[in-house]
């Protein structure tokens, strides 16, 4: 398979802008092969509703400018939907928990939650920050719009804050040593 055909499989996979660098180790290859591929594929998708964007540094699939106000309109649709349970559940860890991966939301639920985070960061109810534990990924975090509108100034100013917090950690803790599955069963 070609280097461009991997690039599109990365992308599709990580859905989230890439660095060339990471390519570059990911395929094994030099990064200015990685930088012919990007430009094969820049050319492949100029007319298509998909096109490879990229800053140098970075690259990520976006949208075709000219589909702006379809695009728009489907993301009013969406922001009008109300949240349901698992985007609840996602939103409760995060302001519980504060900084948190979604490979740990995610175990936490015991599902995956790639979508219900890009519904709340879409929403402005989250933002995406890189992790503050220095590995090269990132953290959700509750944003100030979001304490804002439940009227509070601070995350430890949420109902019940210390008591859902603990609960939280100690499942993760449980599940970790194995007394419960990841899923909250037994």
């Amino acid at each position: 398979m070609n280097i461009e055909s991997k690039i599109e499989a990365i992308l599709l996979f990580k859905n989230e802008p890439t660095s060339l660098e990471e390519l570059s180790k990911y395929l094994k290859v030099p990064r200015e092969n990685i930088q012919l591929a990007i430009n094969n594929l820049q050319e492949e998708y100029k007319n298509r509703g998909v096109v490879i964007i990229t800053d140098g540094e970075s690259i990520s699939f976006g949208t075709h400018p000219e589909l702006t106000q379809t695009i728009e309109k489907i993301h009013k649709e969406e922001l009008s939907r109300d949240l349901g349970r698992a985007g609840l559940e996602a939103l409760a860890i995060i302001l519980y928990r504060g900084a948190v991966s979604r490979r740990e939301i995610d175990y936490i639920r015991g599902v995956n939650s790639s979508f219900i985070l890009r519904a709340l960061m879409i929403r402005g109810l989250i933002e995406r920050t890189e992790s503050e534990a220095g590995e090269r990924s990132y953290s959700y975090r509750p944003t100030l719009e979001l304490l804002r509108h439940l009227g509070v100034t601070k995350r430890e100013d949420l109902p019940n804050y210390d008591e859902a917090l603990a609960k939280m950690l100690e499942f993760v803790k449980r599940a970790e040593d194995g007394e419960i599955e990841n899923n909250g069963s037994r």
